[in-house]
């Protein structure tokens, strides 16, 4: 008995193993220093100085044990922190942290990361204390991070190099205005250390260069979202909104799919911009009795990554009694599939490079 039990436990133990030795994983440093990006005139008094910090990231490699690791050329995915000083008093400093993933090309030589998550400021506008800060009107922002990378893994045993260009994005998306946001663009150098001695080989079980054959009917979904956001008027008000999203999919291959839908729109902080706009600026010609649902119609493309998706829509209002930033606007987001037909998703929708709102939502696809 006992050696049966001392055997059992040697091949679990070695299951166990080999599972853990499909996946390794690495660790890098990156010093960045750069410029803020000037888009929009607004935040001219802001960029005074040359913003840098640090980034730190562990990152999980694939090896195409899974379908979908082969289809995008074996990416890692995993966490990053940000640090980032301003140089500006008005700004103060942000930190931030993302989910990520790494694709790469060109021989696995050229790196690109992408995160999304949510960062932190020190010091936000307050109307008596920092009014001149109107690029964060909240502590807690949203924040997306790109880096470009010539990456080197095991120059030097397990340490490597990587160089490259990065931006960071640091935007509250009109949950409370003001919000002109900062886009930082930074040169950066890192250090890569790898976790491991050994590495797996990578799987190739998917024909190379031959694309899948994958077919699906036209599929149908159902979108709620809703969320808090104010108007563009400091100290306005924040006020829920709620959208009702109806649009048909058709799957052109494994990886995407393409979209045709409408979209209704109850954004109730327009309803506050309405009578705003009918009391103080009478020139405008307002009346107060507009409409403040608006209804679009959109075309989108879902890029499909796991049980993860990326999804990217351009609308156009066809209902629009109230002027408020332009008939086009955009949507870009994830969405995270539960099952096979229900998914959430989180989502922002903006007009150019003005952001409206958050979306949280929840859909199914039949």
């Amino acid at each position: 008995m006992k050696s049966f039990l001392t055997y059992t436990f040697l091949i679990c133990s070695a299951i166990v193993f080999s599972q853990e030795k499909q996946y390794t994983s690495t660790f890098d440093v990156n010093y960045f220093k750069g410029n803020i990006a000037l888009h929009n005139n607004d935040i001219l008094h802001l960029i005074n100085g040359h913003p840098e910090g640090a980034v730190l990231s562990w990152n999980k490699k694939t090896y195409g044990f899974e379908d979908w690791e082969q289809r995008y050329n074996y990416p890692d995915y995993g966490l990053t922190f940000a640090y980032q000083n301003l140089k500006n008093e008005v700004l103060g400093n942000s930190a931030s942290l993302y989910a990520h993933y790494n694709f790469y090309f060109f021989n696995r030589n050229l790196m690109f990361k992408i995160g999304q998550g949510i960062g932190y400021t020190s010091k936000p506008y307050d109307k008596e204390t920092n009014y001149r800060n109107i690029a964060f009107g909240t502590k807690l922002l949203s924040s997306t991070l790109m880096m470009l990378n010539y990456k080197k893994e095991r120059v030097i045993d397990n340490f490597g190099l990587q160089a490259g260009v990065s931006l960071i994005h640091y935007s509250n998306a009109n949950i409370k205005a003001p919000n002109a946001s900062v886009n930082t663009i930074a040169l950066n150098l890192g250090v890569t250390y790898s976790l491991d001695t050994e590495e797996p080989t990578y799987i190739t079980t998917i024909a190379g260069g031959e694309p899948e054959k994958f077919t699906q009917p036209i599929k149908y979904n159902l979108v709620f979202r809703g969320g808090v956001n104010e108007s563009d008027v400091v100290g306005s008000g924040q006020f829920p909104f709620y959208i009702l999203s109806g649009y048909a999919d058709k799957r052109i291959n494994v990886k995407s799919a393409l979209q045709f839908g409408t979209d209704v729109f109850f954004s109730n902080f327009l309803k506050e911009l309405i009578y705003y706009k009918s009391v103080s600026f009478p020139e405008e010609n307002v009346s107060g009795d507009e409409d403040y649902k608006r209804v679009g119609i959109f075309a989108g493309h879902e890029l499909f990554i796991n049980k993860t998706s990326l999804e990217t829509q351009l609308g156009y209002y066809v209902y629009y009694p109230f002027d408020f930033e332009g008939r086009v606007y955009s949507r870009i987001g994830l969405k995270r599939y539960v099952s096979e037909k229900w998914f959430g998703a989180l989502t922002l929708k903006t007009h150019g490079a003005k952001a409206e709102a958050v979306e949280i939502g929840v859909g199914i696809r039949l």
